[in-house]
């Protein structure tokens, strides 16, 4: 099959499926209308690591104020044991616009409940788990009530455990929050953003991503987010497969021939998920 791979016109990928998560200062309101149009699948205003805490007030009233004017986004908010992170939520609560928060340093899935219960039950949690004690509670996080998805936050926690930033080091804290989503029947995690402007590090580091059972990954610049959209999303050569093998197992009327085809036809009608949910068509 001779097939090219076009994308259309952007158009919102859900939350559950969503790639590339950008990070804006809540300190640079002029910023966010310019993030929003960006190709960023989810636009993160953060109130946390990016304000220093004598901003923390305005940044917030910033936030509320864009969404208040129609602005629509997810805000990183305060972890749960600061002196901001019930401020946060009382002034986020029922504000039109909110599409989610992402819960900075969680450590215990009950942070994640409470934050739910805050907000009024119906915004989705994102868990930033940023610590050893966080990442050896994953899958009580994960199971927690309130929980849409783990994400790591890769920088404090090498900062907490004195770990290496290679491959290899990361590889245990990556797989037990890939696992511990499974096991909270969650989509894959977020993975940690890739520091600095080069844009082959960050495709590197974007397939170790993909390669480690991650779904997406916290972007620092907007120009960031077009390369980890293509990194995870599905391949031509996936899409071609995909649509092979759906062809031929409806042509021999769906009849599974070996223990091989049922791990297959998973993986082909997944792919084909992704491709639809990123506007991703083949044009033969």
């Amino acid at each position: 099959m001779n097939a090219l791979l076009t994308a259309t016109a952007k158009r919102p990928v859900p939350a559950e499926l969503a790639r590339s998560w950008l990070l804006v200062a809540g300190t640079r309101p002029e910023t966010f209308d310019d993030a929003v149009r960006s190709h960023a699948d989810v636009v993160v205003l953060d109130i946390e690591d990016a304000v220093d805490a004598t901003h923390k007030a305005d940044a917030r009233a910033d936030v509320i104020r864009w969404f208040g004017n129609g602005g629509q986004a997810w805000v990183r908010i305060n972890d749960a044991t600061s002196d901001f992170w019930a401020d946060d939520l009382e002034g986020l609560r029922r504000v039109p616009g909110l599409q989610g928060v992402m819960l900075a340093k969680t450590e215990f899935g009950d942070q994640v409940t409470d934050t739910a219960q805050r907000l009024g039950g119906d915004v989705p949690v994102v868990a930033l788990v940023e610590s050893a004690l966080g990442i050896e509670n994953a899958t009580g996080i994960a199971c927690a009530r309130g929980t849409f998805r783990l994400a790591f936050g890769s920088g404090d926690f090498r900062r907490d455990t004195g770990m290496a930033a290679d491959r290899e080091a990361m590889a245990y804290p990556r797989a037990r929050l890939v696992i511990s989503s499974r096991c909270g029947n969650l989509p894959g995690p977020i993975d940690g953003p890739t520091v600095g402007t080069s844009h082959p590090i960050l495709r590197e580091q974007s397939a170790t991503t993909v390669t480690m059972g991650m779904t997406g990954k916290l972007c620092l610049s907007a120009d960031q987010t077009p390369v980890v959209n293509e990194v995870i999303s599905p391949t031509r050569t996936d899409v071609e497969w995909a649509q092979e093998f759906l062809a031929d197992f409806d042509a021999r009327g769906r009849i599974v021939r070996d223990g091989s085809d049922l791990p297959r036809l998973g993986r082909a009608r997944k792919i084909m998920q992704l491709a639809e949910a990123f506007d991703v068509v083949t044009v033969r």
